[in-house]
């Protein structure tokens, strides 16, 4: 089945928006890699500036690959996945000083929630997309 008509647009834009976000997340991971690296190896991340590249590396080019169509499935798994982990890891919500609690709550959930827009926009590579390289999609 292919995505066609008003909704190929509205999933463009919504594909241009939710992908250029995740982009300039990981683009930021590069811009600010030693602040990031201190803050992760402040949480007890292993290797704090490899991880802090390395997720930089999965939100641009998942960010990208959404926005593309470019082995969308893929990329919306992937971003999906590491940014459950960042949020479980990075935003500990439950373990930090109560005048803490509020941002690390903050952090979690909009990690958690770009997780569940990614697992959509997963599910929707598996059909044809209008406006799209088309590499990867079914």
């Amino acid at each position: 089945m292919a995505v066609t008509g008003t909704a190929a647009v509205v999933l463009l834009l919504g594909r241009l928006l939710f992908g250029g976000v995740l982009a300039f997340m990981g683009l930021n991971h590069f811009m600010q890699t030693e602040q990031l690296s201190e803050y992760a190896e402040y949480k007890g991340v292993p290797a704090p500036k490899l991880s802090v590249l390395a997720s930089g590396a999965v939100l641009v080019l998942g960010g990208l690959g959404i926005v593309l169509g470019v082995f969308p499935t893929l990329a919306g798994i992937v971003v999906a996945a590491a940014l459950v982990v960042m949020a479980v890891t990075m935003h500990d919500f439950w373990a930090v000083p109560e005048e803490q609690k509020q941002d690390e709550m903050t952090g979690f959930l909009k990690n958690t929630v770009i997780a569940g827009g990614a697992l959509a926009i997963a599910a929707l590579g598996w059909q044809n997309w209008a406006y799209a390289v088309d590499v990867g999609l079914f």
